[in-house]
């Protein structure tokens, strides 16, 4: 009897264990992302003080374009697409065609990351907040995303519904809107580049979580 129990127990015991699993390297060495500033179809040297300098020349836009590692097959489906992303913001807005500001941010999305949407703004002798905007002309941000009217600021949903996502490639590219009005302003962009966008999931067989990698990059780009 001794030993049908001893048998017992170590059965019980390794059938509830959960095995791990080993998922591999996201990408072979170090993830990386690169990005380059374009316009007029030229690449734009970054100066010595780490900005890009865009002369305007009736070109109503420039393009950020990314060139990211490739990620193993674990993080790509059956037919080799990769699970990666690259998110692109701004501080800077259009609220009319001849209006726009700039507001405190310092990552993608980092006006919900430290509340600054309630942070006030000059626009001539009047000041706002971006609340206040979008209640009076939603402001379009040069990315390429516009806040619609009655935003909901507090759902928990709401970052998704802002930014500009260019995912499941390995170069992800942005058309940021550009014209006579910005010449003299200095811009910033925001990237987030995310390596496997399904990281983060927990498998019933395993208590392992699938992982991921965020790169933040930003870009300060001035028109002359």
């Amino acid at each position: 009897m001794k030993k049908v129990f001893i048998y017992l127990i170590l059965f019980l015991s390794t059938s509830c264990y959960k095995h791990s699993r080993e998922w591999q390297a996201l990408c072979d060495g170090n993830c990386s992302a690169n990005y380059r500033v374009v316009y007029l179809n030229e690449t734009i040297a970054l100066n010595n003080d780490g900005y890009y300098e865009i002369e305007w020349n009736g070109l109503n836009y420039f393009q950020v374009i990314g060139n990211l590692s490739n990620v193993n097959s674990d993080y790509s489906n059956s037919d080799g697409v990769p699970f990666v992303s690259g998110n692109f913001d701004s501080d800077y807005w259009v609220l009319f065609d001849t209006l726009t500001f700039t507001i405190p941010t310092y990552s993608y999305l980092g006006w919900f990351n430290d509340q600054t949407m309630n942070t006030p703004i000059s626009i001539g002798p009047y000041t706002y907040s971006m609340v206040d905007l979008i209640d009076l002309h939603p402001p379009l941000n040069i990315v390429g995303y516009q806040l619609p009217k009655h935003f909901c600021w507090d759902c928990p949903y709401a970052p998704t519904l802002v930014g500009v996502k260019s995912s499941y490639n390995y170069n992800p590219t942005c058309n940021v809107l550009l014209d006579n009005e910005m010449i003299g302003d200095t811009i910033n962009i925001f990237i987030e580049t995310i390596f496997n966008i399904e990281g983060g999931i927990y498998y019933t067989s395993s208590d392992d979580m699938t992982p991921q990698e965020i790169i933040e990059t930003n870009l300060k780009i001035i028109i002359k």
